[in-house]
């Protein structure tokens, strides 16, 4: 079975709204019609198994034209509801899957909240879907770093800079020792800097320094784009030497997220810009947990989970669990994701992120944390690496008398 979990708003019964929902999901509709038979129902129909009045509010979330027709009012009962799905309803199709568990229950007239919080799969279920192609330890092999975070950057600006301004700021950042570079999300196939024009000059000075270091580094190339368009520039990506591409998983979806996996050996990395719609209001949309879930099954590599003490406006603590859950395994194989830490972090906030993720499982992607460093990009890099190397001694940050560190604490704690 597959079984998601939900949280509900209504002022009407939560029994009957749970079993309309399970209805409307599965075998019926607001009305019994011809044709559904007993037996149907017994095969394919949704099952209730769990509800829980949380709370009652005085005012909805959320307006209800069909409520309001009908002139019912609160109160309002927050409620926590979770259904089982059959997974003959379903088979192995991933947009499905999501039709089935979210779907039209986004637009029932006797909700004034709905969240998708959770999303449970038996493993034997999970594993029909494809599993990353590298995920943690192919990560960490591809970039020799066995034992610490993965530190990266964005490629800044953001936009603007051509081909070979941007293989110049690459080839610098190697050299300077970083792990991990991938391109901002809004980097895309500009008429300045078209994306296998960029990738061929990247990735000529990424080869001559492998050749000359020993040491490669992961450039996430952001194809995101229509399908074909995708399939060919990570074809162009693969061909020129390169180990990962990027995408825009809100904005490809899961059948195109699919697809890429299915035509590339890359390791997928997984850009969630936009998940705010999604999620941001605590009544409505979905929740990381079941949100991970589904894209895990599209066989992405890495996931973004924002950064602690950022410029987002998640809490700590719902960062922190979106990275443990991106390290959960949910098959009985290691298909575990490399969570990827970003936005306004830099080496300050790395103590805080080890020690709320409980694991050196992540990369810790700083840009104005490398990049406007005020001794210059590689002494960005350094920087991170003596937090990490301060971490390791015990030594708090700030009684560190590494140099690069001293300069981004007294330049970055301020603001």
């Amino acid at each position: 079975m597959i079984r998601a979990a939900y949280q509900i708003e209504t002022p009407l019964d939560p029994s009957l709204v749970a079993e309309m929902m399970a209805g409307e999901q599965s075998s019926g509709t607001f009305v019994k019609v011809q044709g559904e038979t007993q037996a149907i129902r017994d095969r394919f129909g949704a099952r209730v198994t769990h509800l829980e009045v949380l709370e009652e509010l005085d005012s909805p979330s959320l307006r209800s034209a069909y409520l309001e027709r009908k002139e019912i009012k609160g109160p309002w009962k927050k409620v926590a509801v979770e259904i089982e799905y059959p997974e003959d309803n379903v088979g192995v199709n991933l947009p499905n899957l999501a039709a089935t568990v979210a779907g039209n229950l986004f637009d029932l007239g006797e909700l004034t909240g709905l969240r998708l919080m959770d999303l449970h799969l038996r493993p034997e279920y999970r594993d029909r879907y494809a599993l990353p192609a590298h995920g943690v330890s192919g990560t960490r092999a591809v970039t020799g770093v066995s034992k610490r975070p993965l530190f990266g950057t964005i490629l800044k600006p953001n936009i603007g800079m051509t081909p070979a301004e941007t293989a110049d700021l690459v080839e610098q950042l190697c050299e300077a020792g970083v792990d991990f570079i991938k391109d901002d999300e809004i980097a895309g196939n500009h008429p300045y800097a078209p994306v296998k024009e960029r990738v061929s000059a990247v990735m000529e000075r990424v080869r001559k320094f492998r050749e000359r270091s020993g040491r490669d580094v992961m450039i996430a190339f952001n194809i995101t784009d229509e399908l074909d368009a995708m399939r060919s520039h990570a074809d162009h990506v693969q061909a020129e030497g390169g180990s990962c591409v990027m995408a825009s998983l809100n904005w490809c979806g899961l059948s195109a997220m699919q697809s890429l996996r299915a035509s590339t050996p890359l390791a997928i990395h997984g850009h969630r810009n936009g998940f705010g719609a999604f999620a941001r209001h605590p009544a409505l949309g979905i929740d990381f947990s079941a949100y991970q879930t589904l894209y895990r099954l599209a066989g992405i590599d890495h996931m973004h989970v924002h950064g602690m003490g950022g410029k987002f406006a998640d809490l700590t603590e719902e960062v922190a669990n979106a990275a443990k859950l991106s390290l959960t395994a949910l098959s009985a194989t290691d298909d575990r994701v490399m969570p990827v830490f970003s936005s306004g972090q830099w080496a300050g906030t790395l103590p805080l992120t080890l020690e709320k993720t409980q694991s050196a499982d992540f990369m810790f992607l700083a840009g104005g944390g490398i990049l406007a460093h005020p001794d210059g990009v590689a002494a960005g890099v350094a920087s991170l690496q003596e937090a990490w190397q301060s971490i390791e001694a015990g030594t708090p940050l700030e009684c560190s008398n590494r140099p690069a560190l001293a300069k981004a604490l007294d330049f970055y704690g301020g603001r």
